[in-house]
């Protein structure tokens, strides 16, 4: 990525993570979800709650090499951006719950969030999805990126998958086409959060 490219994306991604709190209550308990809790920005509450927020972080480019070490293909270039420049717990934002990048010295964190439902893993990878999400709330339907779709720069459409198709079929069916790439999802993400009523 130039100069010009990263500027402009770190623009776009820091509207993008101060739009999470229009989505997400991002307070949790420590003891249930620690990955949260390293993230905290004040003391407990009386319910033992913690408020938590993105942490911007300055990752060198080298550890995504460790991290494509493991994976099929690449991440598009926004979403690397993404991952070398904060730090976040996992998230429910409009229409996907964004995966956690945790606290760490580098990407090994995310790749557990990422590969840690093995069943899950085992049956995407080789179909050509690469998990980075999942359905909002409670939804559990993995979002991925599409390898069977590779466009110019390493963009891939966004897809949602049917988890019990895959657990229980052992068939892949997406259910829907969240956006044509990362960047797509991206902006709709920051227009809906704009679009939402301020608390």
């Amino acid at each position: 990525m130039c100069a010009a490219d990263e500027l402009h994306a770190d623009l776009l991604l820091s509207q993008y993570v101060s739009a999470f709190e229009k989505f997400d209550e991002m307070s949790v308990s420590p003891r249930i979800y620690p990955l949260a809790g390293a993230l905290a920005v004040g003391p407990p509450d009386d319910a033992g709650f913690v408020a938590w927020r993105p942490r911007r972080a300055e990752l060198a480019p080298v550890l995504l090499d460790t991290l494509y070490g493991k994976l099929p293909a690449k991440f598009p270039p926004l979403f690397e951006r993404l991952l070398l420049t904060f730090r976040w717990a996992e998230v429910s934002l409009d229409r996907y719950s964004l995966m956690a990048n945790p606290l760490g010295p580098n990407l090994d964190g995310f790749f557990e969030q990422i590969s840690k439902d093995f069943g899950l893993w085992q049956s995407l990878i080789p179909a050509g999805y690469l998990r980075f999400g999942r359905g909002p709330d409670m939804d559990y339907d993995p979002v991925c990126f599409d390898m069977n779709s590779p466009q110019k720069n390493h963009e891939m459409r966004v897809v949602k998958l049917d988890h019990e198709e895959i657990l229980c079929n052992f068939r892949i069916k997406v259910v829907a086409e969240l956006a044509p790439s990362f960047e797509a999802l991206v902006l709709q993400t920051i227009e809906s959060a704009n679009r939402r009523p301020t608390a």
